[in-house]
């Protein structure tokens, strides 16, 4: 499985989307006369991470793949961004914040050489949890079962939390990258 080719454009398009969605939930936002900022405290439930953990948790997300993949320690710059994600509740960080840590994970992930992951596949991973459960398994596993999963969670999780509080994305917004694919002609009118 070539990792790269699998992860990075993934990431980077989803993170691409994600900024979309900031900008509309912005415009939304100024629309209503409320501050951008106010976005970065929503939640879905009371009990979840707010729009500002969702972000940094993506981030992270997208980013710490390469460092495990590449048998490399994930760096504490990295890992302060998901630390900036469990702290949110009390620290949300601002709408640029958000935007600007977005742009520096696309920036990284863009800068990669297109088989920078692909030796991974077989690397033997040890994820350890903050909670102390450890998962031994291949690149390729932590590929498929964590690190998609995760990645798209958050993500999820973040449209769905601007979605819910009024912004107005739809399907398109989520797949907007699928655009590049449509065959001429196939587009309905009106």
């Amino acid at each position: 499985m070539q990792l790269t080719r699998l992860l990075v454009p993934t990431f980077v398009q989803t993170l691409k989307s994600l900024s979309t969605w900031l900008d509309k939930a912005a415009a939304h936002q100024k629309e209503q006369g409320a501050q951008p900022d106010a976005l970065m405290t929503l939640r879905l439930a009371p009990d979840m991470y707010p729009l500002a953990a969702q972000v940094r948790f993506v981030c992270f997300q997208a980013q710490e793949p390469v460092y495990r993949l590449r048998g490399e320690d994930v760096p504490q710059t990295l890992r302060n961004v998901r630390e900036e994600g469990w702290k949110s509740n009390e620290q949300p960080g601002s709408f640029d914040d958000a935007r600007a840590r977005i742009a520096e994970a696309i920036a990284f992930l863009s800068g990669l050489a297109t088989d920078a992951l692909d030796a991974g596949s077989e690397l033997e991973i040890a994820l350890n949890l903050p909670n102390g459960i450890i998962f031994d398994m291949t690149g390729e596993q932590y590929a498929r079962d964590w690190a998609l999963p995760q990645f798209y969670f958050h993500a999820v999780t973040a449209y769905a939390i601007v979605r819910n509080h009024g912004v107005p994305l739809g399907k398109p917004d989520y797949i907007s990258h699928m655009f590049a694919y449509i065959r001429p002609g196939t587009l309905p009118q009106g």
